[in-house]
């Protein structure tokens, strides 16, 4: 299979990438244009191989997705490049609607007008794999069951409002155009390679460092946390069975709350890496929560699980170990990105 992949040399893109080539026969173009949260380095070990290949191009710019269609001709589109950070999205929602909106729109007409090309066979067999998240469908209170594939919407960020939005225009070309797309959603991902603004490499660094750890309000909220190499495994399986017009709710059944997951990495740490200065613990500290910060997310993947013979491996305590140490060993990569393109400051403040 020949895979048109967005948002390769992002976090979960990169997984992706690095699972194809390791463990598939398939080939992937990798269309990323590199934004502040792209880097090469996540796809290094695979770069070499005839399998892989780079476009560096914005999916916004629909003449170029067409003439990359045309040229490389896939058998399906994995669609991950999204602006993904909450906090971001507060400060500057612009960015957001531009790439996750209009971006998709121009993907998705570049594929459609590439698919009514193609032969009868290949149109049947094309895929335009959709990847988005449980935020779209807004928050949960304590006692609530969790989210599935026939949950309503009700996004409440302007990054979850615009990932919305994608996901009805991917729905939307399946029913008026006939386009063979389908959509996963997914909880909060977490594992090596992720950039440090996120709250598991954030939290991670600053206490390898020795910094505060802010948590934001009591760290009650909760997440259903997925290491990233398991929903890699997931997608990939998605984009080879997943059949059109459905929803794939992708999860590990791995719900903790925020202080939980901090106290956890503080834990690993201490036994890793032990601060002579004391339990990390020490380092914990509440800071004004969020404007508009959901309280619970959690996926029942009951569905994706049978229909895609798949099960996440890692439970947290070995995700979060594995992903502790990989921060811990490689110090250069995040050292750079600390020094040249996120310092650790807060972002999402604004009222």
């Amino acid at each position: 299979m020949r895979i048109l992949l967005t948002g390769g040399c992002g976090f979960i893109g990169s997984a992706v990438i690095r699972h194809l080539i390791r463990n598939t026969d398939h080939s992937v173009l990798n269309v990323d244009c590199m934004t502040y949260a792209a880097s090469e380095d996540t796809v290094s070990e695979v770069a070499d191989d005839p399998r892989y290949s780079h476009a560096r191009a914005n999916i916004v710019n629909g003449v170029e997705m067409q003439r990359l269609f045309e040229e490389y001709r896939p058998d399906a589109v994995m669609h991950l490049a999204a602006e993904s950070h909450v906090d971001r999205s507060i400060d500057g929602p612009g960015i957001f609607i531009q790439t996750n909106v209009v971006g998709t729109y121009s993907l998705l007409e570049a594929a459609r007008k590439y698919w009514n090309t193609l032969g009868d066979a290949e149109k049947k067999a094309f895929r335009f794999h959709h990847i988005s998240t449980d935020e779209v469908f807004g928050h949960l209170e304590p006692n609530d069951p969790p989210f599935t594939e026939t949950t309503p919407y009700d996004p409440r960020s302007p990054y979850s409002a615009s990932k919305a939005s994608s996901d009805h225009l991917v729905r939307a070309w399946f029913h008026t155009y006939g386009l063979p797309t389908f959509v996963t959603n997914t909880t909060n991902n977490y594992g090596i390679w992720h950039f440090p603004e996120k709250l598991i490499p954030l939290v991670t660094i600053n206490a390898i460092e020795g910094r505060d750890l802010p948590v934001y309000g009591k760290g009650e909220n909760v997440r259903d946390w997925l290491f990233v190499e398991d929903h890699a495994e997931a997608l990939v399986k998605a984009v080879e069975t997943g059949k059109p017009g459905e929803t794939y709710a992708i999860g590990a059944r791995q719900p903790r709350t925020n202080l939980e997951v901090v106290k956890k990495i503080c834990a690993v740490l201490d036994e890793l890496q032990p601060d002579p200065a004391g339990p990390r613990e020490r380092l914990i500290r509440f800071v004004t929560d969020r404007p508009g910060h959901d309280f619970r997310y959690e996926i029942d993947p009951s569905h994706a699980e049978k229909e895609l013979d798949w099960k996440a491996t890692h439970d947290f305590e070995s995700g979060i170990r594995k992903t502790v140490q990989w921060y811990l060993d490689n110090r250069a990569w995040w050292e750079g990105i600390r020094s040249k393109r996120y310092t650790g400051q807060r972002l999402g403040a604004s009222k």
